[in-house]
């Protein structure tokens, strides 16, 4: 005969639930502390960029700090709390889209921002000099603004579309950044003459080129193809000084009619020299080709820690 069991659930007191796991300190450390110490370093050094190289010469940044410029400049409106009243729209954007810990460094970033542009305001100019107003404010605005987005911030409301958009298109943030300037510029162009439009527009190439440095570091993805006749030795070598696998695929001369074999690899900017001279020193007549990567998926860009070679053959 079969037997039912009936088990009766005891209810649970107050002082026996279970208790959250608490919130360790590494974990408010790394997601916390040190992103808002970069931000504000940023933020820092992207105000001073602004007043004391930018704003005396009306050379214009892009996005929404460029049109807070422009209206500053037009009506003596501070510029820092331009800059928090026009953003606030790109806020509850950013709110609905990427979440609340994202509004709060945002917010955090403007804020650190604003202030320090008011601290920045009186001090006198660096330089007198517009092209080096030109590469050194753009270069300091481009790291101060790559070491926001880095670290989850943000200080204009276009880089808040930018990097939503970026997650959809080919684009990096600092070029869809810089599509949306050109029409800001031609109105500067428009308003102050003609040289303040091409003084800020190449001030913002400048800015974008950095803003995608310092976001992505020195860890950008470079993909290497290599033709040669010595293809096992230059894999083992490759892998032993870079710790890089290789993929190996067979080819044909069509010149001499003789097989060839193309090594495929990933990998870092700062490995460039490295891999270059593993060719020289393996085979000078070795046919090596370096293109940048877009993008990553997968975990390939990591060193293996395993010393065995492995090695994948494409039929």
């Amino acid at each position: 005969m079969e037997q039912k069991t009936t088990q009766t659930a005891k209810p649970v007191s107050r002082g026996t639930r279970r208790k959250a796991n608490p919130v360790s300190f590494n974990s408010i450390f790394k997601q916390w502390i040190v992103p808002l110490f970069f931000i504000t370093v940023g933020a820092v050094i992207a105000a001073f960029a602004l007043e004391e190289f930018l704003v005396p010469f009306t050379i214009l940044d892009g996005g929404v700090v460029g049109i807070s410029m422009i209206i500053s400049q037009l009506s003596g409106c501070p510029l820092g709390v331009l800059t928090i009243a026009l953003n606030i729209p790109f806020m509850i954007l950013g709110f609905k889209r990427l979440g609340m810990r994202f509004l709060v460094k945002a917010i955090y970033a403007m804020i650190v921002f604003s202030s320090f542009l008011g601290v920045f305001e009186d001090m006198k100019a660096v330089t007198e000099q517009e092209i080096l107003v030109v590469v050194f404010g753009g270069v300091l605005l481009g790291v101060g603004v790559g070491l926001i987005l880095r670290h989850g911030g943000c200080l204009d409301g276009t880089e808040i579309v930018a990097m939503l958009l970026s997650h959809h298109t080919e684009f990096s943030v600092g070029q869809i950044v810089l599509f949306f300037n050109i029409v800001i510029y031609g109105v500067a162009g428009l308003l102050f003459g003609p040289d303040r439009a091409l003084y800020s527009l190449l001030t913002y190439f400048i800015t974008s080129k950095i803003i995608d440095l310092v976001e992505n570091g020195m860890e950008q993805g470079k993909s290497v193809m290599i033709i040669t006749d010595h293809g096992k030795d230059i894999a083992d070598a490759i892998y032993s000084q870079l710790g890089r696998t290789c993929t190996q695929m067979e080819g044909k001369g069509m010149v001499s009619n003789g097989k060839k074999t193309v090594l495929y690899c990933v990998i870092t900017r700062v490995e460039v020299p490295a891999i270059k001279k593993i060719i020289n020193d393996a085979d000078v007549s070795a046919f090596m080709t370096i293109s940048d990567v877009s993008e990553i998926v997968g975990n390939h860009i990591k060193k293996k820690k395993s010393p065995v070679h492995k090695k994948q053959t494409v039929d």
